[in-house]
C-alpha cells in the first residue's frame, strides 16, 4: 500500500497534467491539435495558480475540527501525539547538525508550548520516513535532537520510528503506548491532515481529542489572490488528503472480507 501510495502520488501533482497535455501535444499528427493542446496546458497552468480554487478544498478539511483557544486547560489529558511530517528528509538533516523544519513547523512548535504549560503531558512523536527510498536519519530521531535542543525532558518523551503512513502512525504508535492508548491524548497534526489522522487513530482504538495546527485557510480568500508556487502546494496537499481519504475508508470497508476465512 505504501508503494502504491507513492504512485498515486505522481498523478496527484497539477504539473503533472499540465506535462501530459504537452506530452501528448508532441504525439499527435495534426498541428491544429498539437497547438490546442499547448493552448489547453498554459491555460491550466495559469488557473491552477488562482488560490481561491485550492483554498476551498483546503478549507473543507480544515473546518472540521476547531482550533483549540491558547487558555485551555488539559489537566484532564494524558498527554500529546504528535505526527511526523514537520521536518525535512533524511537525507539532508544527515548532512547538518541542527534539525530542520519545514513549512509544518507549528506541529513541533504547538507541541513545545503544551508541554511547557503542562509539565505532566507525555509526548508519543510517531514517524520512520515517508519517502520511498529513505536516506539518512528517521523522522522520529530528528524530533529525538529537537526536543532535547529545546531542554524537555527526555522521561516525558517516547518515539516511534518505523511509520510511514498515518494508518501506520496509529498502529504502531499503540504498540508504543499500550493501554494507555484508552486515556485521553491530544493528537497534533496539520488541520488539513486532521479528519484522515483522527479516522485512522479512531479506528486504532485510541481516545483522541483533534489539536489542529498549521492552518493554510482564512474563512475567505480575497479573489486577487494569485502564487503558483503557493497554489501548486496547496492543490496537492488538497488532493492528497481526499484521495487519502477515500482509499483509507474503501480499506476500512474491505477489512473484513480480508479477514475473513
Amino acid at each position: 500500500m505504501f508503494f502504491l501510495g507513492k504512485c498515486v502520488d505522481l498523478a496527484l501533482h497539477p504539473l503533472a497534467w499540465v506535462g501530459l497535455l504537452l506530452l501528448a501535444s508532441l504525439w499527435v499528427r495534426s498541428p491544429r491539435t498539437g497547438r490546442r493542446l499547448v493552448g489547453m496546458a498554459l491555460a491550466l497552468l495559469l488557473l491552477l495558480g488562482w488560490e481561491p480554487l485550492p483554498d476551498a478544498l483546503l478549507r473543507h478539511l480544515e473546518s472540521g475540527h476547531a482550533e483549540w483557544a491558547p487558555d485551555a486547560d488539559l489537566r484532564a489529558f494524558q498527554g500529546i501525539v504528535v505526527l511526523g511530517g514537520a521536518l525535512e528528509p533524511g537525507y539532508l538533516a544527515g548532512a547538518h547538525t541542527q534539525p530542520l523544519l519545514n513549512d509544518a513547523a507549528e506541529r513541533m512548535t504547538a507541541t513545545m508550548a503544551l508541554a511547557r504549560r503542562f509539565p505532566h503531558l507525555r509526548i508519543l512523536f510517531t514517524g520512520g520516513d515517508g519517502d520511498l527510498l529513505a536516506q539518512g536519519p528517521s523522522e522520529a530521531q530528528r524530533a529525538r535532537q529537537f526536543f532535547t535542543d529545546q531542554g524537555l525532558d527526555l522521561h516525558r518523551l517516547q518515539f516511534e520510528d518505523a511509520s510511514r503512513t498515518t494508518w501506520e502512525n496509529a498502529k504502531l504508535g499503540a504498540r508504543v503506548v499500550g493501554p494507555d492508548i484508552q486515556k485521553r491524548w491530544l493528537l497534533v497534526t496539520s488541520a488539513w491532515h486532521m479528519p484522515r489522522a483522527m479516522s485512522s487513530f479512531a479506528q486504532a482504538g485510541w481516545n483522541v481529542q483533534a489539536y489542529p495546527v498549521d492552518f493554510r485557510t482564512a474563512p475567505v480568500t480575497p479573489w486577487t489572490t494569485y502564487s503558483l508556487n503557493q497554489a501548486l502546494r496547496k492543490w496537492y496537499l488538497a488532493l492528497h488528503e481526499y484521495v487519502g481519504l477515500w482509499a483509507y475508508r474503501l480499506l476500512a470497508l474491505m477489512a473484513p472480507l480480508l479477514r475473513a476465512p
